[in-house]
């Protein structure tokens, strides 16, 4: 055939390449274009173009801002626009201290003290501690099968996306708290089945990521937001600034039973310890830990000195007695997931074991 001189390969490629042209000639696709082309020219030479007529409205609705051009802006009215719920309607929160003083607070005075002084006072109530024993499973078991969810036990809270709970140890009053992801704190008093059981506070500037109510003293609660922790004392009526950084915080838990000192998450992986009686906003120590991310921290229920980080796909245990800026190795990591974990918790009475929640549908 003229091409014994090639491979097997080369002569394979070469007849492949042959029936393809082949194939394409035979479809005509040029003369499908061209007669598709003609069409197209015959049904345009039909249409007939009209001057569009120039808006005067356009010209006066246009605006420019006064600020680019430093300007003063003159005392006329701006064109009202659908008001949207975001950031913007928000103002930032200032640093330091703030009045707990809810949102609703010219309106419903008398019941936001209401609520406040439900909290002061279940706040004073010891919890028994008598019965601490892991409870039997089967009974557990039946107890939530057997819950209902009723209308009357659900409430909006707060004006945007819940980001995080917390619901108060009193075994008399079932208090919880919500925040959301505009900084806004809900406190609702389940008990109370009136409409004025819930209020919202605006402590922080961004998402609460996580909040607790104090072991020692749940008068206090403690929420932390992407810039800021800070301490709800009703005792008070203020919301105390503890800890202030530019860097995104993620979670946080305490690392005594006075709830002195906390550790602290960061999303960008790093980790620190947030001591509350110094008076400076940053924290005591910023620590390392090979993370690229800590989503959630936790605390050993008994050996306090430890705790556990979780982010990413790294799940491990350090000490914080020796943590350090920067080179520090966990004491243990629980490998095995494939893909990001959500979270990780010690067992809450032994610490003996713990369980994560991964995006790969396991729990482990």
């Amino acid at each position: 055939d003229g091409y014994s001189h090639l491979s097997a390969y080369e002569r394979k490629r070469l007849k492949n390449i042959t029936e393809n042209a082949k194939f394409f000639a035979a479809l005509k696709l040029h003369e499908s274009a061209a007669r598709l082309n003609q069409i197209a020219t015959k049904r345009q030479s039909h249409v007939t173009k009209r001057r569009k007529p120039k808006k005067v409205e356009d010209e006066t609705a246009r605006r420019r801002s006064m600020r680019l051009l430093r300007v003063e802006p003159l005392d006329i009215p701006l064109l009202e626009t659908p008001a949207q719920l975001g950031a913007e309607e928000y103002p930032q929160v200032p640093f330091g201290p703030l009045p707990m003083v809810p949102e609703d607070q010219a309106e419903n005075s008398k019941w936001t003290e209401a609520l406040l002084g439900t909290w002061m006072r279940i706040s004073e109530l010891k919890a028994d501690d008598a019965d601490q024993d892991t409870p039997d499973i089967k009974r557990y078991q039946e107890s939530l099968s057997s819950m209902v969810l009723s209308e009357e036990n659900i409430r909006k809270v707060v004006k945007a996306r819940v980001c995080s709970m917390a619901i108060h140890p009193s075994e008399s009053t079932i208090l919880v708290a919500a925040g959301d992801k505009w900084g806004h704190i809900g406190l609702w008093n389940v008990s109370c089945r009136s409409e004025e059981g819930a209020h919202i506070f605006i402590p922080h500037s961004f998402q609460v990521n996580c909040m607790h109510f104090s072991p020692c003293n749940p008068a206090h609660l403690l929420s932390l937001s992407n810039d800021t922790l800070r301490c709800g004392d009703v005792t008070r009526a203020v919301f105390d600034e503890i800890c202030r950084s530019e860097e995104n915080f993620s979670s946080f838990d305490f690392l005594e039973e006075n709830a002195s000192t906390a550790i602290v998450g960061h999303w960008d992986g790093d980790v620190a310890v947030v001591d509350r009686r110094t008076p400076e906003m940053s924290p005591e120590l910023s620590a390392d830990i090979g993370f690229r991310r800590t989503r959630t921290v936790h605390v050993h229920p008994v050996n306090k000195q430890y705790f556990l980080a979780a982010g990413s796909v790294d799940v491990c245990v350090f000490d914080v007695r020796y943590l350090k800026a920067k080179g520090n190795q966990p004491l243990s990591s629980l490998a095995g997931h494939t893909k990001s974990v959500a979270s990780a918790y010690f067992s809450p009475v032994t610490g003996s074991r713990v369980v994560t929640v991964c995006a790969d549908d396991m729990l482990r």
